[in-house]
């Protein structure tokens, strides 16, 4: 979920159809363990058994890299047609198809639900000497391919935010020293400072910086993020707001019945009371979109992220 700068820019229900039912869910998580979408997807599975609307168990699959693009054709190949085949998506990977050209994308899958949005924080080591946004902005411009700032794969919000955060800084986007990682191993590499700063979903550094072994010096959000007295972008006259929204997807192929199946789950899920507490736990937003309209949505996102790609000059 981009909003442009600003640039101004486990786990089924039983049922009687015999459709993706008593069967186990086979879930696909485009990274490695530990970052924002192997939470997402074993967060999102959990509230579905906790709350019984799906309980006939799920196998997790982490398969990382390349901007979860390498998950994403795996899925492709082995999953076609396996109404309980699923995958987890977000910007993130929107941002890797175009920017890797891959052979496959998102249009090769069934679109299930939208499920929430998340903002971003810049972390950075407990003994380093940024500690405010402005500071940040100031070893940007001072040395950019000095300033080794960690974060999802090349393409992605994480790299996006770190683009925009050069222009605001009056540095160029072609030297800036982006680290990209999978899962959480950014979080290792920011602690044991083997990088000097990290962009990624405030929930992933949370936990870390609570423990005292990082600070979050900033978030992207429009306002201060609850449990975290961290001051937003905006607050430090940097007109940035980002977010990384995550949603499902299911097999090529999947049947219609085993479409709306999946989709009414969904749907059954976030007016829970289980799904709220998750989303409050998490530090996400509830960003639910239906089976369809996620579907025009992903289409939409497509044609603006090539655009902002250019516009941020991460692709030519």
């Amino acid at each position: 979920m981009f909003k442009r700068l600003l640039i101004t820019g486990g786990l089924a229900l039983t049922l009687t159809t015999g459709i993706a039912s008593a069967d186990t869910a086979k879930v696909m998580i485009p990274a490695n363990p530990g970052g924002g979408w192997d939470g997402a997807g074993r967060q999102t599975m959990a509230a579905l058994n906790q709350t019984k609307i799906f309980t006939d168990g799920v196998n997790f699959t982490n398969k990382g890299g390349a901007a979860g693009t390498i998950g994403l054709a795996e899925f492709v190949r082995t999953a076609k047609g396996d109404d309980n085949a699923l995958l987890v998506t977000g910007v993130i990977m929107v941002g890797g198809v175009i920017t890797n050209k891959t052979p496959v994308s998102l249009d090769d899958t069934t679109p299930l639900a939208r499920l929430t949005n998340e903002y971003n924080a810049i972390a950075v080591p407990a003994d380093s000497p940024i500690k405010t946004p402005k500071d940040f902005l100031a070893a940007l411009k001072a040395d950019p391919t000095a300033l080794s700032v960690g974060g999802g794969s090349a393409g992605g919000v994480d790299h996006v935010m770190l683009a925009l955060l050069a222009k605001q800084a009056g540095a160029p986007v072609d030297k800036i020293n982006f680290v990209a990682f999978s899962g959480g191993e950014i979080l290792a590499a920011l602690g044991g400072g083997k990088i000097k700063a990290a962009i990624s979903g405030a929930s992933e550094f949370r936990p870390f910086a609570q423990s005292g072994r990082i600070r979050i010096i900033a978030v992207s959000g429009p306002t201060r993020l609850e449990g975290l007295d961290v001051p937003t972008l905006k607050e430090a006259g940097i007109p940035i707001e980002i977010g990384n929204w995550r949603g499902i997807v299911g097999a090529p192929g999947m049947s219609e019945s085993g479409r709306k199946l999946w989709a009414e789950r969904f749907e059954k899920l976030r007016k829970t009371d289980i799904w709220a507490a998750t989303l409050k736990t998490q530090g996400w937003e509830d960003a639910y979109l239906p089976s369809d309209e996620f579907s025009a949505f992903l289409k939409k996102e497509k044609a603006e992220w090539s655009q902002v790609l250019k516009e941020v000059g991460i692709l030519n």
